[in-house]
């Protein structure tokens, strides 16, 4: 079956938009029981492919817990394909710290704002890589807080706790390119490598050039109803003649930043080149200037000597050819 390839950003927000498929890729991420996903209006950039190359999307998830009860939390997902992109992930992060709309407060309107507590909402960050990261062999990590004492120890008591929570978050990140392959013949090790499957890009579609379109055995979803909405969802991105006028938008911006990126290593080379010369030939003034301090010095001494023997400045300059304020410099 021929899919949308949802590494495109305008396939994965039409892909998020679908609640109870954000609902099903959130949960196996996050590896918590979502009940409901929201995303935040006009929480998304990059559609119209600006100076940037990071797409984001932000959900506000209720999830409830072991206990039935349930708690809001804040999903920052940012996605790239740019492997030079970890200041503005903290900058937007930054952002998101600094957004009062993303706190709360647990007391009521009849305490006066002065004295009223306010907590931030806590934060869970997913960042979908389209590249990898150095030697790092795992699809997927989790960067988990740690709450210790001085000697190292686990502290429980009294957490969860609002202010820790406002000023700490997790984080998921996930390699794209590191994706296990799932097939008939190799099933998936958990719900999250089964959910992923759709991102992995080794079942790109051989047929055409571009990398719009998967190919995928549909059959290994046969038993997954979520899947299978995944899966009718990317085939009608296909399907879709603006979706695919915008992925050829896509194509054409990141190939001028692969032409921008190639230009840019070719005048780093060339400035690299050129300061190693500009090194080199230092190196030599410098060597070069050492020798005429030297010479200098021996002639210096050869002009005092012939000076004290009773040679007139007249006679030294005429025998060493050398103008009479020269030997005076010199002496």
């Amino acid at each position: 079956m021929i899919v949308a390839n949802p590494i495109y950003d305008i396939v994965f927000k039409y892909l998020m938009e679908d609640e109870r498929i954000a609902r099903t890729i959130l949960s196996a991420l996050l590896k918590e029981n979502i009940v409901e996903v929201r995303m935040r209006p006009h929480e998304y950039d990059n559609i119209d492919h600006d100076r940037l190359s990071i797409f984001r999307i932000d959900f506000a998830a209720t999830v409830r817990d072991a206990h039935g009860e349930n708690h809001l939390i804040l999903v920052e997902l940012q996605k790239t394909w740019a492997p030079t992109e970890t200041l503005r992930f903290r900058q937007y992060l930054g952002k998101q710290y600094a957004d009062a709309r993303n706190t709360y407060s647990p007391d009521g309107d009849d305490v006066p704002s002065r004295h009223r507590r306010v907590y931030g909402i806590p934060m869970v960050t997913i960042y979908l890589l389209g590249h990898r990261l150095g030697d790092i062999e795992e699809p997927v990590i989790y960067v988990r807080r740690q709450t210790l004492d001085y000697y190292d120890r686990p502290v429980t008591k009294g957490l969860p706790n609002p202010f820790v929570d406002s000023l700490t978050h997790d984080c998921i990140i996930v390699q794209i390119p590191r994706l296990r392959p799932v097939s008939r013949q190799h099933k998936a090790g958990n719900r999250l490598d089964q959910v992923l499957s759709i991102f992995d890009q080794s079942n790109v579609d051989s047929s055409v050039k571009s990398q719009q379109t998967l190919t995928i055995d549909e059959e290994i979803y046969d038993d997954d109803a979520e899947m299978q909405r995944i899966v009718t969802r990317l085939v009608a991105a296909a399907a879709d003649s603006e979706m695919r006028h915008n992925m050829n938008v896509e194509d054409e911006y990141f190939s001028l930043i692969d032409e921008q990126d190639s230009e840019l290593m070719a005048q780093r080379k060339l400035l690299a080149e050129q300061g190693a010369q500009l090194k080199e030939q230092g190196a030599q003034l410098k060597e070069q200037g050492a020798q005429l301090k030297e010479r200098d010095a021996q002639l210096s001494t050869s002009i005092r000597l012939l000076h004290q023997s009773g040679m007139s400045i007249e006679d030294i300059a005429k025998s060493l050819n050398l103008s009479v304020e020269r030997i005076g410099q010199l002496l």
